[in-house]
């Protein structure tokens, strides 16, 4: 698996996100400011709600711009043995039923599912619950993630 071309994939999705945030900010934004939505009594709301609509849609937008800089910023390196598990990292790992599972630790914003080829790869951020387990970790370290109501174990197979 090709490192910038997962890279690549995500920014063409976070692309694709932001154009639809825009989309709906602007839709929400015309809806607050039409002359038919101007409240006509305390119980009239729509161009109220519209216009939070407008403001969530605005910051939703801004947050994946924000995720774009970091991951057109991201240079993932190759994997050290000497320091483990690192952001840049892709891992395959394999559970107790010997079902196997890649994952590409990234900058936070690309949580997502990929195409590499026939394999499926998940995007993690360092700051998810596996992406933290998952830090410093070597080939053939097991990962233990204690999720409600009982805990999920790994065993890393192999990191590129």
């Amino acid at each position: 698996m090709d490192k910038f071309l997962l890279q690549q994939q995500v920014l063409e999705r976070l692309a694709e996100d932001l154009q639809q945030a825009e989309q709906a900010a602007r839709a929400a934004h015309e809806v607050a400011t039409h002359e038919e939505n101007i409240a006509e009594n305390k119980y009239d709301t729509l161009g109220l709600e519209a216009a939070y609509l407008a403001t969530g849609q605005a910051r939703r937008a801004e947050a994946i711009r924000q995720a774009m800089a970091h991951w057109r910023q991201f240079r993932p390196s190759p994997y050290d043995a000497s320091k483990g598990i690192q952001l840049g990292a892709l891992v395959c790992l394999v559970d107790a039923d010997d079902k196997q599972q890649h994952l590409f630790l990234g900058p936070d914003g690309g949580s997502m599912k990929l195409l590499s080829g026939a394999q499926i790869v998940q995007v993690i951020s360092r700051e998810a619950p596996l992406g933290r387990a998952l830090l410093g970790k070597c080939e053939g370290d097991e990962v233990l993630l204690p999720l409600a109501p009982h805990r999920q174990q790994f065993e890393v197979l192999r990191v590129d």
